[in-house]
């Protein structure tokens, strides 16, 4: 089966793309699904798999405007698709350019970028204002909403399941990507890694947008993990992380590094205006 079971009745599926997770949360009347993608291939093989499981889809969420996080497969069907209010601003104004999917075609991996469903991508609805689970008919879901990563970002807490869908942070083969448009790229991260410990005592299981799973002891040390690269960001210094050192997962994560440590350079570099 293309999902893979990581507790009671959640069901996570990894990506060919940078080890992408989407994350299945089975409920009374069918399925949560949470960031699903990649290819068509692979949102057709999960929607077989739902059909197996007899748990058509009901309800989904982005947990944040990343391309890779809004997608969506007309064999998924017609369900409602979530997420924050910020989220589908960011998702609205990039969808309102003429040329937006041209604009955004550099930024798809070119080994994929044939296969990537592109006319659903970003068709979702804010939560009602003040909610904070995922209105749905299912185990409850926890919305946790913060600005690290980018605006709008959200964590979702699987409550009765002890199971932290974290979106873009604690990856144990992405080193953390701070909101550079942001107000306050630094102080902004280190906010949302305090919004995933002060859960932590109830996880279980935790999804990271990509990368591994893990439990709550490998959360916390993935939480210490980008903390200090984050301080090490904000002070200058060079970090100490496995993620882009010699035997780092992903070769091109330095890259990723080098070019993020030099756009923060000229953030502080540049006049303040007024």
């Amino acid at each position: 089966m293309t999902l893979e079971p990581i507790a009671e009745g959640v069901l996570v599926h990894e990506s060919a793309c940078i080890q992408s997770r989407s994350t299945v949360v089975l409920g009374a009347t069918g399925a949560l699904v949470v960031d699903p993608g990649i290819t068509r291939a692979e949102l057709a093989a999960i929607a077989a798999a739902l059909r197996e499981l007899e748990q058509p889809a009901v309800a989904a969420f982005a947990t944040h405007p990343d391309w890779d996080h809004t997608l969506w497969h007309a064999e998924l069907g017609d369900a409602p698709r979530y997420g924050t209010a910020a989220c589908v601003a960011a998702m609205a104004q990039l969808r309102g350019g003429p040329d937006w999917q041209e604009e955004l075609a550099p930024w798809l991996p070119p080994e994929f970028a044939g296969d990537i469903p592109m006319e659903l991508l970003g068709l979702i609805t804010a939560v009602p204002d003040a909610s904070t689970h995922v209105p749905w008919d299912g185990p409850a879901v926890r919305i946790l909403e913060h600005r690290a990563h980018a605006a709008g970002h959200a964590a979702l807490f699987v409550e009765e399941r002890g199971v932290l869908v974290a979106g873009d942070m604690v990856s144990d083969v992405l080193v953390p990507f701070v909101d550079l448009g942001g107000p306050d790229p630094i102080e902004d991260y280190l906010a949302g890694l305090d919004v995933l410990e002060g859960v932590a005592d109830a996880v279980d299981v935790i999804v990271p947008g990509h990368g591994s799973t893990g439990d709550q002891a490998e959360l916390r040390a993935r939480i210490a993990l980008d903390r200090a690269y984050v301080t090490a960001l904000r002070d200058g210094r060079e970090p100490d992380d496995p993620r882009i050192g010699p035997s780092a997962p992903l070769e091109w994560m330095t890259d990723v590094h080098r070019a993020q440590t030099d756009a923060l350079a000229a953030l502080r570099a540049s006049p303040l205006v007024e």
